[in-house]
C-alpha cells in the first residue's frame, strides 16, 4: 500500500492486509461474515481512497455484523477473478469461505445501505 487512507486501514484501524491466498482463506473462512476491500491502482482510480473513507463508517452502520481485511496489490486480481467482482475499488462480502456478494466502484450512501443489507440477509448456503 502507499495512499495514506489506505494505509490507514491497516495501520490505525488494525485491519489485517491479506498478501496471499492463504491468508484470504484463513480470514474468510472464520465464523462470520467478511468483508475484503480491493482497493486498486489508487493513482489510476481516485475512487479507491473514497472507498476507503466509506467502508469504516459503513462497519460502524452495520455495528460489527462484519469484519473487514485489505487485499494487497499482489493477489488483487486473483481475488477480483475468483470472486467475479472485476472492477475497483470493491468490497467483496464471504460466509464461511465463500462469496456472498460484491460492490464494486463508489455508490452513494443509500445504495450501499440496501445493497450491504441483500447480502447480509441472504441465507447460509447449504455445505
Amino acid at each position: 500500500m502507499s495512499h495514506p487512507l489506505i494505509d490507514n486501514l491497516t495501520g490505525n484501524l488494525g485491519w489485517p492486509e491479506l498478501c496471499n491466498a492463504n491468508d484470504v482463506a484463513e480470514f474468510t473462512s472464520r465464523p462470520g461474515i467478511h468483508v475484503l476491500f480491493v482497493p486498486g491502482d489508487f493513482k489510476r482510480n481516485l475512487e479507491s481512497a473514497d472507498v476507503a473513507v466509506i467502508l469504516p463508517e459503513l462497519k460502524m452502520v452495520f455495528q460489527g455484523r462484519f469484519d473487514c481485511a485489505v487485499v494487497a496489490d499482489e493477489i488483487e486480481a486473483e481475488v477480483r477473478e475468483s470472486a467475479k467482482v472485476l472492477k475497483t475499488p470493491s468490497i467483496i462480502f464471504y460466509r464461511a469461505g465463500q462469496v456472498i456478494g460484491g460492490i464494486p466502484k463508489v455508490r452513494d450512501w443509500d445504495e450501499y445501505i440496501t445493497r450491504i443489507n441483500q447480502i447480509l440477509a441472504l441465507p447460509v448456503a447449504a455445505e
